[in-house]
């Protein structure tokens, strides 16, 4: 039976949108350099298509923001499930990673007592092993794979290639802010401060690494990456990201997912309601700075 494995793990919850900015000639040159090479895929525009067409209306649906999920390379992609979905037990032929955006999720061993993680929980569930997934309330969830096709597969021809799934529920991720890493900026109020959380990979030397961001309420800045691949996936609350050339902003809500071609230089603000959450998928380290 496996044993959850509730990581006190470093968040880095740092999108790719920057907030709001004020016009003044200044400020068009930093908005001109931000967004101009920016991929943007609202959430409301995603293609859904039925994992498992044999189950109806019941099954599963996924819709692709990047890769393709049924060819050999990287994708991350969103997977929809109804109220009282459960698997039956199975395997994947390649592990992937999980960070649940809307309703809960269980992803554990067939005989596991169930552990419904809620918005911003991350899982990651290892080739060849054996489970059964879960979902309570209309659930949604971000999926991510380094290399495909992503096939379901039945229990009987489980293996172990020697990964062990890890379940964070959100209540048991650790964020730092701008005291304990110099990827969070100093803040000019005390209670804007932006915060991240390191979950996979090796954020300080050059290579992937996975990280969420988290920008509080009423949060107005930038996010600035140094690596080649940044990619982001809204989690929580609804962000806006401001573009160049006269276009405006764009509002991105929950699985909203935005591509910097290049090094990234994002402006971004975060809904006065609610703190916004954002998963970040990079090959170097970015910085997010706010500003009043």
């Amino acid at each position: 039976m496996r044993i959850p494995i509730r990581l006190r793990q470093v968040s880095v919850l740092s999108l790719i949108i920057v907030s709001s900015v004020v016009g003044t000639s200044k400020n068009c040159s930093a908005q001109d350099e931000s967004s101009q090479n920016i991929e943007v895929v609202l959430a409301s525009d995603v293609k859904w298509q039925e994992l498992n067409p044999k189950r109806g209306d019941k099954s599963p649906q996924a819709a692709t923001l990047w890769g393709d999920r049924n060819g050999k390379e990287a994708t991350g992609f969103l997977v929809k499930f109804i109220d009282g979905f459960s698997s039956p037990p199975h395997i994947h032929n390649v592990t992937y990673r999980g960070v649940v955006i809307e309703g809960r999720v269980h992803n554990d061993d067939p005989q596991a007592k169930p552990m419904w993680m809620p918005t911003g929980s991350f899982w990651t569930q290892p080739a060849g092993e054996a489970h059964i997934t879960s979902a309570r309330g209309s659930t949604v969830a971000y999926i991510e794979i380094e290399s495909g096709p992503y096939l379901v597969m039945p229990e009987e021809e489980a293996f172990d290639n020697g990964e062990r799934p890890v379940n964070i529920d959100q209540s048991n991720i650790v964020w730092q802010d701008e005291s304990s890493t110099n990827w969070i900026e100093p803040s000019p109020s005390s209670g804007n401060q932006a915060e991240i959380a390191f979950l996979w990979g090796s954020p300080h030397k050059v290579g992937l690494h996975g990280t969420l961001v988290k920008l509080p309420a009423q949060f107005s800045g930038t996010i600035r990456g140094t690596g080649s691949t940044f990619k982001a996936v809204v989690i929580a609350g609804e962000s806006n990201l401001y573009q160049s050339s006269g276009k405006g902003k764009v509002t991105l809500t929950p699985g909203s997912y935005l591509n910097a071609k290049g090094k990234a230089v994002l402006r971004i603000s975060c809904d006065a309601n609610e703190d916004c959450t954002i998963y970040i998928r990079s090959n170097g380290k970015f910085t997010v700075a706010s500003k009043l």
